[in-house]
């Protein structure tokens, strides 16, 4: 289970940095009712904020809830991505793959919760 935590961590933070030194790779996935700096910012900080968590076994079941919380909030993105003509993520078939890839994540962040 640690090593499934410190995977599952790294990807996260190296996510969050993304986010926020190149918030524009993901402005097509914010709707444009949204500041979308903004989101990409608070949810960058997030993202390194619960992969730093998951590190260390006092706070990775928190984190970890945490992390499932974000995929559902992610979700509806995602689904409204599979929608669009032009997907953010670049194809119509990766958009749909990362659909079953966010539940995976999900499924992932529960075994670190019940570990």
């Amino acid at each position: 289970m640690l090593v499934l935590r410190l995977v599952f961590s790294f990807f996260l933070i190296y996510a969050g940095m993304v986010h926020i030194v190149k918030p524009k790779n993901f402005k097509h996935f914010i709707p444009d009712f949204l500041p979308k700096l903004s989101i990409n910012y608070i949810f960058g900080f997030i993202e390194i904020m619960l992969g730093t968590c998951l590190m260390s076994s006092k706070t990775s079941s928190e984190a970890a809830i945490g992390v499932f919380i974000l995929m559902i909030l992610f979700l509806p993105i995602h689904i409204w991505d599979v929608t669009k003509s032009r997907p953010a993520i670049g194809s119509k078939r990766l958009a749909i793959i990362r659909i079953p890839v966010q539940f995976l994540l999900m499924y992932l962040s529960y075994l670190i919760y019940i570990h």
